[in-house]
């Protein structure tokens, strides 16, 4: 019995025929059917049903079917592994990015860069989602990995995550703006916020999920009239007065004209957090798992304030 055998045999079920799978497999179909009548032969009963229009596993053939297709997964697996440790990784890895965050982790387009220097084969797909679709689309195994931006520190069951940001939320505000002349003007409490119109990240992000359980836990919603995906426009969207930017510390950049102030949000303070995510499990295949390493070396140690 041979690895093709078992290949040609599950082709031909799945594709109902020898014609289709033939050509499935880039072969002339009397060489696939004389190579499953050898594996029949030599296991002692038929494995496929030839007697209708279409062709179907017998009962000894859906019996040996699972096993067949668990060979060859085994057969695949263990070239995967010899190719990781060869340095001839192969692979689709799928990484995910919280919207907005692409300057802000660390240069994931330069790390990027580097590993496809060094593993020429594996495809990368980057895509930019919010946090909420993205930690679906992992649990789900639609994605590897991603970077999520989190309201809490302690992952959902099935996840793992390894810190990248964890910062107290601002409200950035122009210069002038009454919260300045109220407070001794580097802190507000977060009851100030209950009545102000507020500019912040879109929801299914982590700065708009801890936005919303503190404004909940100080017992009012928040009133949310600009939303942008990029932090810094948020900022200029502040500095022309049209509301509180709500952001992590750090994200706001100074408008050239000095018209920008950031006062630290307490009663309750909210944390900004970013973090590298993947299943608990670890990711399914080697140059998934590769990737992972290597990003986990890469980032720096967790900025905290």
């Amino acid at each position: 019995m041979e690895l093709r055998q078992l290949r040609y045999f599950v082709s031909v079920v799945e594709e109902g025929g020898f014609t289709r799978a033939a050509v499935r497999l880039h072969l002339a179909q009397p060489g696939l059917s004389a190579q499953i009548r050898q594996l029949e032969k030599e296991l002692g009963q038929p494995l496929l049903d030839r007697s209708g229009r279409s062709v179907t596993p017998t009962e000894v053939g859906r019996a040996v079917l699972p096993y067949a297709r668990a060979a060859l997964a085994a057969a695949d697996a263990v070239r995967q592994t010899v190719d990781a440790y060869t340095g001839l990784l192969r692979g689709r890895v799928t990484l995910g990015l919280v919207s907005g965050a692409a300057g802000h982790a660390f240069d994931i387009a330069g790390f990027l860069a580097d590993f496809h220097e060094d593993h020429p084969s594996v495809e990368v797909a980057l895509t930019e989602d919010t946090t909420e679709r993205m930690q679906a689309a992992l649990l789900a195994g639609e994605l590897d990995i991603a970077f999520l931006g989190t309201a809490v520190e302690t992952p959902p069951p099935g996840a793992a995550f390894q810190m990248v940001i964890d910062v107290p939320l601002v409200a950035v505000v122009a210069a002038g703006d009454p919260l300045l002349e109220r407070r001794d003007g580097t802190t507000v409490p977060l009851a100030d916020l209950r009545d102000r119109p507020l500019i912040c990240l879109p929801r299914g992000t982590g700065v708009r999920a801890a936005l919303e359980q503190g404004c909940a836990q100080a017992g009012f919603r928040p009133r949310v009239t600009f939303e942008a995906a990029a932090p810094h426009v948020l900022a200029r969207l502040a500095a022309r007065g049209l509301g509180v930017a709500v952001l992590p510390a750090g994200e706001d950049e100074p408008a050239p004209d000095g018209r920008l102030r950031t006062l630290r949000i307490a009663d309750p303070e909210m944390r900004g957090r970013l973090a590298l995510a993947w299943q608990a499990t670890g990711p399914s295949s080697p140059a998934a798992r590769v990737l992972l390493d290597r990003l986990r070396e890469a980032l720096p140690p967790p900025r905290r304030t």
